[in-house]
């Protein structure tokens, strides 16, 4: 469905490589989508000798269109347009199909805004669908105080344009289906940290609270100290936790992988904790899934951080390796070590160490079994804590048979 405007019309001076350059230059993930297309906006409307543009998309209720970016429109016509019927025109009609189609008579243009529709200039508007995947998700108006000549190759062309327009606009819904479930994968994660780590703790706290009260009430003062011993050491372990808790949801996976984000942990780790940190390497592809180097980063941040607040030691090394289809990392010092030699996958509680230290073993038990790993943690050979866990590597598919 394509309106071909009166043969008295200028030609269409559109150069379609300057228009997918601004469609298809790089721009930070997390800017959104607006830049892109008032780049695009910007271009065409030069090039094509338009006196403005606008690019509306369907709105989640299906029965309006929003603008989400427009270029040389008038501040009422922009307000009066924010949001249109869907079935508002040729600009609906380019809603409902895939058309190239011109606004012949901009008087019902003019009862949206309740005034004379760009006063005497944009007397013509032309129409665009914004096509994915045998869907229109939009569409995008160019407006002329002269109508331009449009002959096949040119509506080849705004089509083309429509295309990649309607790619950006679905890449767009995909990232931010994506950052939804990022959210709300993190809000369980933290219901689940505070369950495992804070709420059982509390729940023990509040048991010994009654007891406390009875063994008080009673002046047993032998019972009286031990539950309120019982309490402050479970208060003291929220404490801990929820600092734990608070440094994991604060810390973020570095972007550039498990191994930068761990040679930026060593790279501070003298200073913050007066202990030298050296990461030793010897895999050169990881291939671990995204959500693997999440948690592998996350157990030896935790194993760090009961070196620095336990062991006293000087030293303390990280050592990557493989074993045929399993990654080896090896967290070590020299420091004072375990009373027990070995501690299981079961990771038992060690003696002489903090119980908000055990909490965090169980953390870093979980977190392995959550990517199909084993945790063992147990002394060195040579004294200190050794934390060895075993990941499952992604084994690449075969080529074809040659």
């Amino acid at each position: 469905m394509t309106h071909s405007p009166h043969s008295s019309s200028t030609e269409f001076p559109v150069n379609l490589g300057a228009v997918v350059s601004a469609l298809t230059a790089e721009h930070a993930p997390d800017s959104g989508l607006e830049p892109l297309l008032e780049r695009f906006l910007t271009a065409i409307v030069a090039l094509a000798g338009a006196q403005a543009g606008a690019v509306r998309v369907l709105a989640d209720d299906g029965k309006t269109m929003r603008l989400v970016a427009s270029q040389g429109l008038p501040a009422g016509v922009s307000e009066a347009e924010r949001l249109v019927a869907i079935d508002c025109g040729v600009c609906g009609a380019a809603a409902g199909a895939v058309i190239v189609g011109w606004v012949k008579n901009v008087d019902s243009c003019a009862k949206q805004t309740k005034h004379t529709y760009f006063g005497l200039e944009c007397r013509h508007i032309l129409a665009i669908s914004l096509p994915y995947g045998g869907q229109v998700l939009g569409i995008y108006n160019l407006f002329f105080e002269v109508a331009p000549i449009i002959d096949p190759q040119m509506e080849v062309m705004l089509r083309l344009i429509g295309q990649l327009l309607g790619l950006a606009l679905h890449n767009a819904k995909i990232e931010r289906e994506r950052l939804r479930i990022t959210v709300m994968k993190e809000r369980q994660e933290m219901v689940n940290e505070v369950h495992d780590t804070i709420a059982q703790t509390l729940a023990y706290v509040r048991m010994r609270l009654p007891l406390l009260n009875e063994a008080m009430l009673a002046h047993d003062d032998e019972r009286s100290l031990k539950y309120l011993s019982d309490v402050k050491q479970g208060v003291g372990e929220v404490h801990d936790n929820l600092r734990e808790v608070m440094t994991y949801f604060r810390t973020r996976m570095d972007p550039l992988g498990l191994l930068h984000a761990l040679q930026g942990v060593a790279a501070g780790f003298m200073d913050r904790v007066g202990i030298s940190l050296e990461i030793r390497n010897s895999v050169p592809a990881l291939n671990l899934s995204d959500e693997q180097e999440v948690q592998v980063f996350y157990i030896v941040q935790e194993a760090l951080a009961n070196i620095a607040k336990h062991s006293m030691a000087r030293r303390a090394v990280v050592v990557i390796a493989k074993d045929q289809n399993l990654l080896e990392f090896l967290i070590e010092d020299d420091g004072l070590g375990m009373d027990e030699p070995a501690v299981s996958t079961l990771v038992t509680a060690a003696r002489g160490m903090e119980a908000s230290s055990h909490f965090g073993l169980e953390i870093m038990q979980s977190r392995a079994k959550r990517i199909g790993g084993s945790l063992m943690v147990g002394r060195n050979d040579g004294g200190g804590t050794r934390v060895r866990l075993l990941v499952p590597i992604r084994l690449k598919p075969e080529g074809p048979i040659q």
